[in-house]
């Protein structure tokens, strides 16, 4: 199993999701987060006052999968999440040693 957590542009939310579901995805964590990257901040100008903004709003996806649908998620991910700008987030993976649905007990995969 793999945890893929993807930080995305939140205007990019909707359309992530709904990919993802019609891959077949049947649950999902979303979060709000707040950071950056290579943009870093900038200065804006509000009421003649100059102050940087240098953590962006974001939103932080994590999905469970096997490992046959991890990479197809992956790129689910970038597909729907890339503007092509700066900033648009990072998709990343990790091994997942075990799971257990909480309600039933299921283990592995069966817990997804």
């Amino acid at each position: 199993m793999k945890l893929i957590t993807a930080i995305i542009r939140p205007e990019q939310l909707d359309d992530v999701r709904a990919d993802l579901e019609s891959y077949g995805v049947q649950g999902l964590t979303v979060s709000s987060a707040h950071g950056y990257g290579r943009q870093r901040g900038h200065t804006e100008i509000y009421r003649g006052a100059e102050y940087t903004v240098d953590l962006h709003a974001k939103v932080r996806i994590e999905v469970l999968a096997t490992d046959e649908q991890a990479y197809d998620l992956m790129d689910t991910i970038v597909a729907s999440s890339n503007t092509g700008n700066a900033g648009d987030g990072k998709v990343w993976m990790v091994e997942v040693y075990d799971a257990v649905r909480v309600r039933t007990g299921e283990r592995g995969v069966a817990a997804i």
